[in-house]
């Protein structure tokens, strides 16, 4: 897995490229725990080219949800590919993570 942000005025970008697992999801974490924690509650996760998300992956997104609401945030999901949507609908969390098909359009919804 690799990992990729940038800042926007707005919105921190997280970019996730390859598999999201057991082995790599603390790295995940990590990484959304260090924006939370900087006080950039506005995530948006380009998820295009995850090739797999874990139940581990999805806790840690529903951690960082539940971390950033009550600072007024909200992580949403940019593009996100099929079987990181297939998963989505699998566990029922389609209504908890706002999806766009570009991340143009998750920033400007945050």
């Amino acid at each position: 897995m690799e990992i990729s942000t940038r800042d926007h005025k707005r919105a921190s970008v997280i970019r996730i490229t390859g598999r999201v697992d057991s082995n790599t999801c603390p790295q995940f974490e990590q990484k959304l725990k260090e924006y939370i924690n900087a006080n950039r509650v506005h995530i948006v996760v380009e998820m295009d080219k995850t090739d797999f998300l874990s139940s581990a992956g999805v806790r840690a997104l529903i951690s960082a949800q539940k971390a950033v609401r009550p600072k007024g945030g909200q992580v949403v999901l940019s593009n996100p590919s099929e079987k990181v949507r297939d998963v989505l609908k699998l566990a029922a969390l389609e209504s908890l993570f706002p999806v766009y098909d570009d991340t143009e359009s998750a920033i400007g919804a945050l």
